[in-house]
């Protein structure tokens, strides 16, 4: 079975302390603040399957992402590990934390709910779609061509992260599985978890008050497969606190890890 990639953020000899990212992010995306955590942790952000410098595959579930983060633990040799998850990566957690709970100490979901979501990535997949990678001589060709389609500056350059030029110069190619991530979303979208999933462990919600990813009637649910769940949110952020707020971010998270 391939073991997934990681970055080391440092921290080595302290208690671990896994991050799952996102939905078309990575390892990267956590760089800062996984250097703020390490101060008290041994943070590994890991790139999930299909995502970042880890092994592209046609299955794509979270159960099979749990499984994944249970393979890398042991390949590591580590037995129990704090465990931050972001959207996707919250919804790893979550599955890990129901029916794994012994590879768990702490876990925090960052700004996602155990629900169903409706499809909201069609414009972002279309525009990668749109591209050609190996016909693309420069990087500003590929934003020139989907900035009709992106308006945002900043999803764009979060987009075209996942692209790189080929080893042999010539071309670009995307590092996430494109394909296999597509193929994979009404699975991904779907609700997630069985009526008898519970974790009963100390879990941390962290949420941002201008997201619409955790909506206050979640709390119920969340409870619900979570009892000993507590809430924060983070005043003024979005979807990716560990970005808009990393201070606060850190500080919160840091807190419930260590009491």
């Amino acid at each position: 079975m391939p073991i997934l990639a990681h970055r080391d953020f440092g921290g080595e000899g302290k208690p671990p302390l896994l991050v799952l990212h996102g939905l078309l992010g990575s390892s990267r995306n956590w760089q800062s603040a996984g250097r703020d955590l390490a101060a008290h942790f041994h943070v590994c952000a890991l790139d999930l399957r299909n995502h970042g410098d880890s092994f592209h595959a046609r299955e794509m579930d979270y159960p099979t992402m749990a499984a994944d983060v249970g393979a890398w633990m042991d390949a590591h040799g580590i037995e129990r590990a704090h465990v931050i998850g972001h959207s996707m990566g919250g919804k790893v957690g979550m599955v890990l934390a129901c029916r794994h709970a012994a590879r768990l100490e702490r876990f925090v979901a960052v700004d996602i709910a155990p629900r169903a979501y409706a499809a909201s990535h069609v414009k972002e997949f279309a525009a990668m779609h749109a591209l050609d990678p190996e016909a693309l001589r420069a990087r500003a060709e590929a934003e020139k061509t989907i900035e009709p389609m992106i308006a945002d500056w900043g999803m764009r350059q979060f987009l075209l992260g996942n692209l790189e030029r080929k080893p042999s110069g010539e071309g670009f190619r995307w590092i996430i599985g494109l394909a296999e991530i597509t193929n994979a979303l009404p699975t991904l979208e779907a609700d997630f978890l069985r009526e008898d999933d519970v974790h009963a462990g100390a879990v941390l919600f962290v949420l941002g008050e201008r997201s619409n990813y955790f909506r206050p009637e979640d709390r119920a649910r969340a409870e619900r497969h979570f009892p000993a769940a507590r809430f924060v949110t983070l005043p003024g952020v979005g979807h990716n606190p560990h970005f808009e707020a990393r201070e606060a971010f850190v500080r919160e998270v840091t807190a419930f890890l260590r009491e």
